[in-house]
């Protein structure tokens, strides 16, 4: 990871448009002369200006981007695109482009200026509640085994061609993504997988660019404060399934809003599960799970395609066969693609998704990013068909997101482990006492429910497990994943469930 400030990934050499062409190509209106002004980059925040950029200025919560204007001037912006009360801040400041809705145009005119709509490169899209991230990761190692160079960009991590960057947001701001896809291009690089959030399409992320194959995983109960219900949550997601946005899709009947989706969409899809009844195009056979691994087949029109993943559970060989397929569709042949992976295992690595960092003595501690209580039930279920002992669970929910889930998680992580312990994650501005009573309430529903603790802070909460714990156990840490923070009263506080648990094992004697 180069640094622990997430870089804004740009062209190293970005052609010159000119900012009259841009505003009559657009229909924009503005004031100051701009006759002579050419642009060469385009920024949302004023800190990420480069020389030669047009600074965006939009309304946020708290205050407008346009009062930021002089800090842009002076890192060299060369004109702000804003809506009227922008320009009100502007004037004197920037030459002003005016545009009442810009972050609506916002997708365009990156393209524009970043020339991404003719690039010649493979784009993926993968979107759904849970395994947007393992499924892209599974999709980019199948297009390497394939012979691609390839970029990636996740919630965990954005990847070009090997070089590792740390991640802002799961889908980047507009401009961010242009310039990343410009430089993918300037690298020569065959393929882009990107993860695409629910979020990121209805605020205007990813306009401007046309997916060649989309994919959807699955949608379960999540975002709801941001959504309202599950069939809007569904509608945002079947946004990148419009004609406008993507050629081809991929969908998952795994869970039953899949065959929703699919009989809505725009565009020709194929379908992927694994179950044998969703009258699915491909199925998924599990031909053998262990605490490291799985092996599955992929059987379909074209044929029966065997393989392993270094990922555990039924719903990573789902989305490794999502992403196969999704391959397929792109033009790939099925030949090829047996050729490439036949018998083999996917070189991939998942960061913090059921991860496991403990030793070959003592439990087997997973630490994994699932915070839904759908993600806690696949990840519970897969790592429970290989323990032999006890299955314990350490989790705990975030602050400031949809409360309205939080009792489902403590039930669901009741229900199907046999010691839950339940401790703090980002409490972000909510009072963590509270969060807790919420899961622990959950718990309690539950037909069959676990011992319970709640134990804070999550360093001793892990560390009681690992007491608790024996050879032959499994523990799963759910919510932290890959993260290097916690977020508590709005400050982030470094934080490696990876390192703790690992410390957390050698000091009581097993082997990391």
């Amino acid at each position: 990871m180069s640094g622990s400030s997430p870089a804004v990934l740009r062209p190293e050499h970005s052609p010159a448009r000119s900012l009259g062409e841009l505003v009559e190509h657009f229909g924009l209106r503005s004031e100051g002369d701009i006759s002579a002004l050419s642009v060469t980059g385009i920024a949302v925040a004023a800190s990420h200006v480069h020389a030669g950029d047009l600074f965006i200025g939009l309304r946020g919560a708290h205050s407008h981007g346009a009062n930021y204007c002089a800090q842009a001037r002076d890192l060299g912006a060369v004109a702000v695109l804003t809506d009227e009360e922008g320009a009100s801040l502007a004037r004197g400041v920037l030459p002003v482009i005016i545009d009442e809705t810009p972050r609506q145009r916002l997708g365009a005119i990156s393209a524009w200026v970043y020339g991404t709509l003719d690039a010649a490169l493979a784009v993926f899209g993968v979107t759904g509640t849970n395994g947007k991230t393992s499924t892209a990761y599974l999709l980019d190692a199948v297009l390497r085994q394939l012979g691609d160079r390839t970029a990636l960009s996740t919630t965990a991590e954005r990847v070009v061609d090997g070089e590792r960057y740390a991640s802002r947001l799961t889908t980047p701001e507009s401009p961010e993504l242009h310039a990343m896809l410009a430089l993918i291009r300037e690298r020569g690089l065959d393929a882009a997988v990107l993860e695409v959030s629910a979020q990121a399409l209805q605020r205007h992320r990813v306009d401007g660019l046309v997916f060649d194959v989309v994919g959807f995983t699955n949608l379960s109960h999540d975002h709801l404060d941001d959504f309202g219900t599950m069939e809007q949550y569904l509608a945002a997601k079947a946004e990148l399934f419009r004609a406008e946005r993507a050629r081809r899709g991929v969908i998952c009947l795994d869970s039953p809003w899949g065959a929703r989706l699919a009989e809505r969409v725009e565009i020709p899809v194929t379908t992927v599960s694994v179950r044998a009844d969703a009258g699915a195009e491909w199925t998924v056979e599990l031909l053998d799970e262990q605490p490291d691994r799985t092996r599955f087949a992929l059987v379909g029109p074209l044929g029966r395609l065997e393989l392993d993943a270094p990922v555990i559970g039924v719903h990573m060989a789902s989305n490794a066969a999502l992403a196969i397929v999704m391959a397929l569709e792109s033009g790939r042949s099925f030949e090829s693609l047996t050729a490439a992976l036949e018998g083999r295992c996917l070189d991939v690595y998942l960061p913090g998704r059921a991860e496991r960092v403990s030793g070959s003595h003592g439990p087997s501690v997973f630490v994994d990013f699932g915070h839904s209580a759908d993600a806690f039930a696949t990840t519970l279920t897969a790592v429970r068909r290989f323990t032999r002992g006890r299955l314990f669970m350490v989790c705990g929910a975030s602050g400031d997101r949809d409360p309205s889930k939080r009792a489902e998680m403590g039930r669901v992580a009741s229900e199907l482990s046999d010691v839950l312990i339940v401790t703090d994650h980002h409490s972000r501005t909510e009072d963590p006492a509270a969060i807790r009573a919420a899961l622990v309430a959950g718990a309690g529903t539950a037909e069959h429910p676990a011992e319970l603790h709640e134990v804070v802070p999550p360093e001793q909460a892990i560390r009681l497990a690992i007491s608790l714990a024996g050879d032959g156990d499994s523990i799963v840490w759910a919510g932290p994943g890959h993260l290097d923070y916690r977020d508590v009263g709005g400050e982030k506080l470094p934080f490696s469930a990876r390192d703790i648990a690992r410390r957390a094992l050698a000091d009581a004697g097993w082997s990391e």
